[in-house]
């Protein structure tokens, strides 16, 4: 099933931090599309639940050096 969340990123300060962790949540099978917000320190991720949970996905952001 699709879902969609928006997620509270600590430390993401700039575009290339938006990029960073856009390309490191588009790799994961699974993952549909990546919205991310240096301003507003967000993201917003559609993926499929059956593919890859919402665990993984904070996973990926934390080892990026992100906080979530």
């Amino acid at each position: 099933m699709i879902e969609s969340q928006t997620l509270t990123v600590t430390e993401m300060k700039c575009g290339g931090c938006e990029s960073n962790i856009k390309g490191k949540l588009s790799a994961i099978s699974g993952v549909i599309s990546v919205a991310a917000s240096a301003k507003n320190n967000e993201i917003s991720i559609e993926y499929n639940n059956e593919l890859v949970d919402i665990d993984t996905i904070k996973a990926t952001i934390i080892a990026a050096g992100f906080g979530v």
